[in-house]
Formats: structure tokens, C-alpha cells, sequence
């Protein structure tokens, strides 16, 4: 039987968790530098340093500042098992197929999603469930101690801090921050077209209200993001699914087909590791999908919350850089790539800025400014970047473990989706699965998913569901995973 060569890295990270359950190694017990290490054992600087945020992410090692990688104060036998690095059990084996392009029917519909998202929501933190079906990133990615000291400085420096410096467009020093963040991923914004928002979730919902009205009819993916069927029922809207690719996302042309049957006011897309599919929307599929809009007059709301947490090596391009006519309403904000806490978001209304704006200031007035000041001066003072590339090679490796356990305790006929970046997995269960029991019996043990019904107009996904891979790998999120295949084989029994 043929097998699987181990990468490098891995093999030196099991070298060390082996070190971790004979004793050699002991909690607090300080590493080789990636210097030393790398001298001592002939490897190179970035081999070592894959093997030790590995060994991190999996909750075995941890890394002080200034001071280089130690053996946490406690972990237990049972994590040291998710990095059984043997080829049987590596993603790229373990993980089962894909599932197919989602197929909905071409027909509007009233949306009515709100009230099963809330109770989710509401589940997550119930008695400290695992939070496996949570809509956020684990916080503990996030600088937030750093942020609330700028906070604090801010707060202490005496200087006003009144109403109108509130009000719309937002703080121009955070305006200037997101001007030339997107200048540096390669888009070039005019400080002038940008809107601060309550978060990305305020941005669609004010670019949605500028481009249609009750009763009209918006495009959305299938599987969608329930946040945007959540703007399109707040606002009395209908919704039309159009089929889409786990990897090449909406398909463009059921979009055109459907946009000729029948009048579609505004399509709403995530074209960059779209929750809950993960793909990245091909470079030409992005520009097909502008130019249709520009052509029959149609506006985009694209959200981008998840654009910085992309798995490859560049940044993913955007549908705002091929947007001539000012037809794409760019929505995004740092709850999912530096801070929760505060929700700060913006948007890039293009030929719609004037009517966001000024629903933005009957809405809600204004965001706050000591948030928006606080951000934009850990913007200032550098290190988003290191932060970016940290957070990212970590989520990677936690869904690279996730989809293997995934792939391991899970039925057969489980699919699994291939996330070109993010922190979701959406995984469609054997038919005879209905998600929602799933989620009710998960819950009385604990353990929170988010079943498929959230995610769609339509009962289309009752045997789907979605998990949050971004939490730091512990024996109980192996233990819950371990489990949920246990009740799914008790189900199919």
C-alpha cells in the first residue's frame, strides 16, 4: 500500500510531542530557539517555525514575546493526540469529498431566518457549550489588550470627545487607516468615498436600503451568510438563491438567466471565503460578475469582513476594483480580522455614497469616535500586518486538524468543503440527517453547530451543517467532534 511522505515540519512537531508524553519535555520547560533549532537539527528557520505553530495552535507550546516558545503549564495526553501526524490521518487524506453545486430553485420567496439565528445566537454561551457553531472567531486571536491600552490612552489624554464628532462619514484619522489599507491590497479609495459604520452588518443593511425597497427582489449565493437574509427581511424584501460552487462560488451565469426572467434589484455576494462555503471567487468569475451587473444596471453588495483571512499567499482581489460605474457597495469591517469588541465596519458606497450617508445619520446618528480613534492608532503605530500573518498560518492549521477529525469520526458519505481561507467548514451530512435534531441534541450536551436551515430561504440544507474551526485545538472540541460522529451513527442506526 502506497503511503504518503510527511512534510518536514510535521515530523519535527511529532519528534516534539513525542518529547511532550515521554516527560522529556515538562509544562514550562522553554524550546530551542527557531535558530538553535534549526542548526541543531538541520532544518530550515521556516520549517521549524510551521513545526512550532503547530504545536501552538494545538494547545501543546505556547509563545512569549521576546522570550521563544514554552511547553504550556498544562495540556493533557488527549491534545497531544490531534497531532498524530501519521499520512492516514493528514487532511489532504482524511478529508472526504466536496459537496456539489448547490442547485435552488429559481423562485422569490419571503425570508424568515431571524428568529431560528437568534436562538443559535443565543445557544452558544449557553453553560459554556462549545462554541463549534459560532458565528465569530475565537477572541483570543484578536490584540485586544493592545487596543483597549490605546483606548485607555485616548480616554486619558482629556481631549473632547463630544456628539458631532460622531457624525457621518466617521473619524478621518481611521478614514485615512482604511484608505491606505485598501491601497496597499490594491484598491485605490478616495478618503471621500468612505462611510463608517455600527459594524459590516450596519453597512449592508444601510447599502441595501439605499438600492431597493420592500417587496423587491435581491440575489444571494445558496448557502448565504444569514446575515444577509437578515437585511433583506428586516427590510421587507424578497430573496432569490442562485446555484453556487463550493469553490468557484455564484454562478454567474444562472445569475444572468434569472436577472432575464424576472426583475432582480440588487445582488448581495461574498466573493472571498464566503461563509459558509470558503471558496475564493476566480479572478474572471469576479469581473463577469461586475460587468453583468453594470450592464443591466444592477448593484453588488459585496462583503468583504473576511478578505484578510485568506490562506494563500496574496491578498484576494476585491469586485470593487473592477467596478467602473460605481455599481458595487463594498461592506466590511474588524470584528473578524482585529477586534470584536468594538465594531467598527465601513463601506464603499460608490455612485449610492450620498443616500448611505444620510441614512446612516437617520438610522443610527453615528459610531462611536473613541473606538474608531482607538483602532486607527494601532493602525498607526504598525503590526496588523504580523498580526495578519500569525492569525492566518494559525486558522489554516486548526481547519487542516478540524477537517481530519472531521474526516475520521464522521459517517461515511460526509462531505466537506475546502475553505480557500476563513475560520467556518460546511459539511453536508448522509441524507437521512436532519440538522436541526442534530443541533437540539448537541446542545443538551454542550455542544453548539449551526444547522444548515440558518443558512438558506428554503429547507434546501437540512443536512448540513457548519462548524467554526478557529478555537484553540482542546481535548473537549476533540472530544465534541468525537461525539457529534457518535450521535450521527446513532441517528443513521
Amino acid at each position: 500500500m502506497k503511503t504518503t511522505r510527511q512534510p518536514l515540519y510535521q515530523r519535527f512537531a511529532e519528534q516534539i510531542r513525542a518529547s511532550l508524553q515521554n516527560g522529556v519535555l515538562r509544562p514550562g520547560d522553554r524550546l530551542s530557539s527557531v535558530r538553535q533549532a534549526s542548526q541543531q537539527h538541520g532544518l530550515s528557520i521556516t520549517t521549524v517555525v510551521r513545526a512550532y505553530e503547530l504545536l501552538e495552535s494545538g494547545g501543546l507550546i505556547e509563545s512569549h514575546p521576546q522570550s521563544g516558545y514554552f511547553v504550556r503549564a498544562r495540556f493533557a495526553a488527549e491534545s497531544a493526540s490531534a497531532l498524530a501526524l501519521d499520512p492516514a490521518f493528514s487532511a489532504v487524506n482524511a478529508s472526504p469529498a466536496e459537496p456539489d453545486r448547490s442547485q435552488p430553485l429559481p423562485v422569490s420567496a419571503e425570508v424568515d431566518v431571524s428568529r431560528h439565528v437568534l436562538a443559535t445566537l443565543k445557544s452558544i454561551h449557553q453553560n459554556d457549550a462549545i462554541p463549534l457553531g459560532s458565528p465569530y472567531p475565537d477572541p483570543t486571536l484578536f490584540p485586544a489588550r493592545r487596543i483597549s491600552q490605546y483606548n485607555g490612552a485616548i480616554l486619558r489624554s482629556g481631549g473632547p470627545l463630544g456628539v458631532l464628532d460622531d457624525l457621518p462619514p466617521g473619524h478621518p484619522d481611521l478614514i485615512r487607516q482604511i484608505v491606505r489599507r485598501h491601497l496597499e491590497t490594491g484598491l485605490s479609495v478616495d478618503p471621500g468615498d468612505v462611510v463608517i459604520t455600527v459594524g459590516a452588518t450596519e453597512a449592508i443593511n444601510l447599502c441595501l436600503q439605499a438600492v431597493a425597497k420592500a417587496g423587491d427582489t435581491i440575489a444571494v449565493e445558496s448557502p448565504t451568510f444569514y446575515a444577509m437574509l437578515h437585511a433583506i427581511e428586516r427590510l421587507g424584501m424578497r430573496a432569490i438563491e442562485i446555484p453556487t460552487d463550493p469553490r468557484l462560488g455564484m454562478d454567474i451565469a444562472a445569475l444572468k438567466k434569472v436577472m432575464q426572467s424576472q426583475p432582480v434589484a440588487a445582488c448581495m455576494v461574498m466573493p472571498n471565503f464566503q461563509n459558509p462555503l470558503g471558496f475564493e471567487m476566480p479572478e474572471e468569475n469576479k469581473r463577469q460578475l461586475v460587468e453583468l451587473g453594470s450592464r443591466y444596471n444592477m448593484p453588488i453588495i459585496e462583503n468583504g469582513v473576511c478578505n484578510e483571512l485568506y490562506f494563500g499567499t496574496a491578498h484576494p482581489s476585491v469586485l470593487k476594483a473592477y467596478d467602473k460605474r460605481g455599481i458595487v457597495l463594498y461592506c466590511s469591517s474588524f470584528s473578524k480580522s482585529l477586534t470584536s469588541a468594538y465594531r467598527i465596519g465601513w463601506t464603499l458606497p460608490g455612485r449610492y455614497r450620498e443616500q448611505v450617508e444620510k441614512l446612516k445619520f437617520l438610522n443610527t446618528l453615528s459610531t462611536s469616535t473613541l473606538p474608531q480613534r482607538a483602532i486607527a492608532a494601532y493602525l498607526t503605530a504598525g503590526g496588523y500586518d504580523r498580526h495578519l500573518r500569525r492569525v492566518r498560518r494559525t486558522l489554516q492549521q486548526r481547519c487542516d486538524i478540524m477537517s481530519a477529525f472531521v474526516g475520521r469520526f464522521f459517517p461515511a458519505g460526509t462531505r466537506i468543503t475546502r475553505p480557500a481561507g476563513g475560520y467556518v467548514l460546511w459539511i453536508e451530512l448522509p441524507a437521512a440527517i436532519d440538522s436541526m435534531a442534530l443541533y437540539r441534541q448537541a446542545l443538551a450536551e454542550g455542544i453548539t453547530i449551526a444547522p444548515g436551515r440558518l443558512f438558506s430561504i428554503s429547507d434546501a440544507y437540512r443536512s448540513f451543517i457548519r462548524m467554526n474551526f478557529s478555537y484553540s485545538w482542546t481535548p473537549q472540541i476533540e472530544q465534541a467532534i468525537r461525539r457529534l460522529g457518535e450521535m450521527l451513527a446513532e441517528m443513521l442506526a
